[in-house]
């Protein structure tokens, strides 16, 4: 029994060991410079199509709102 759960113990040590390692290697690395500038731009993007989403939905309300005067 023992020659079975000490090999098992130690590849089970060896995995999580590695999970951390890959964990700690990827949030350690540094985001480039076109990764900023093309988040900056994807929201920019999004603000804009917002927007033009409001503007549209506000010219649509005045043209199905009949006048009160």
């Amino acid at each position: 029994m023992t020659a079975v759960v000490v090999p098992l113990a130690v590849i089970v040590v060896l995995v999580v060991a590695l999970a951390v390692f890959v964990g700690w290697r990827d949030r350690s690395r540094l985001s480039s410079d076109e990764d900023s500038t093309a988040a900056r731009q994807a929201s920019a993007e999004q603000h804009r199509h917002e927007a033009e989403r409001h503007f549209a939905s506000g010219i649509a309300a005045n043209q199905h709102t009949p006048n009160s005067t």
